[in-house]
């Protein structure tokens, strides 16, 4: 039987707490934005540009009453790696002690194969190299102290994918919903990695651009969200490298949690993102 999460969810101030939020403009992310505000944490939106950030922030301030000064706006196109560094660079200046990264930003692939700048297969590089690369930037400000943690927003579809090792890009052989998938895997074994503590969660079919990729219909982005919430709450007490299928804890896919996966994918990565191994 499913596990259910360890701890229940909690109605208690987030005030103290500082989230960085990643694709934070609209859907699950926006509904994760709006909710940890409205428990009082400090909630910096991450948006693909600076209007569309702004923008987001105003549209909270406006309409849920939250306090200007528990949000903070960035910009980066997760299509370009330069950019992501540039944002990292920026957070761990302005906000040495970060409690929570939610790396929650992601695209469907498109129907047709497309190469970033950076010589990635953009589905992957938008929905995992990204994060990553910026996980591994920001690890001098993510906190070590309890109830630091990591939320990577997964899929119930990483359980359909592979990880195409030697043609990660799939040039040979393009799928948007393979390589959608893939990106989903590459997430969900990302949370296995032990530098820092990390959960996937799956947050459900939610009705958002996203939805195609699953069913006709889905559940509202908060729904979704608040189970994205959950996790951000220290009074909730997680399972390093677990994956959450909405609320309850569940076995990933089995490449999902292998060792000799875990430190495949990470050579990989950093030789996609061009870090030093």
């Amino acid at each position: 039987m499913p596990a259910p999460l360890d701890g229940n969810m909690s109605d208690t101030s987030l005030s103290s707490r500082t989230v960085l939020v990643t694709g934070a403009t609209s859907g699950i992310g926006l509904e994760t934005a709006r909710q940890l505000a409205r428990r009082g944490a400090t909630v910096l939106l991450h948006g693909r540009t600076a209007e569309e950030s702004r923008a987001a922030a105003d549209r909270l301030i406006a309409t849920e009453g939250i306090d200007a000064g528990q949000l903070c706006t960035y910009a980066a196109d997760f299509a370009r790696l330069d950019e992501v560094e540039t944002l990292a660079h920026r957070i761990v200046a302005e906000h040495p002690h970060l409690d929570v990264l939610v790396n929650n930003a992601g695209m469907a692939a498109p129907e047709r194969h497309t190469i970033t700048a950076d010589g990635n297969e953009i589905a992957f590089q938008v929905n995992f190299l990204a994060h990553y690369l910026l996980t591994c930037l920001l690890e001098p400000a993510l906190t070590s102290d309890p109830g630091g943690r990591v939320v990577n927003v997964s899929s119930s579809l990483h359980r359909t994918a592979s990880i195409s090792w030697a043609d990660p890009n799939r040039a040979r052989r393009y799928s948007r919903l393979a390589a959608y998938a893939q990106s989903q895997l590459a997430l969900t074994v990302f949370a296995a990695d032990a530098r820092v503590t990390a959960v996937s969660v799956h947050p459900g079919v939610c009705d958002t651009a996203l939805l195609p990729l699953y069913a006709h219909e889905g559940v509202s982005p908060a729904e979704g969200a608040a189970h994205v919430v959950r996790l951000c709450d220290p009074a909730v007490e997680i399972v390093n490298g677990a994956y959450y299928d909405r609320a309850e804890r569940v076995d990933p896919a089995p490449a999902a949690t292998e060792d000799r996966t875990v430190k495949r994918l990470n050579k990989l990565a950093d030789l996609l993102v061009g870090r030093s191994a």
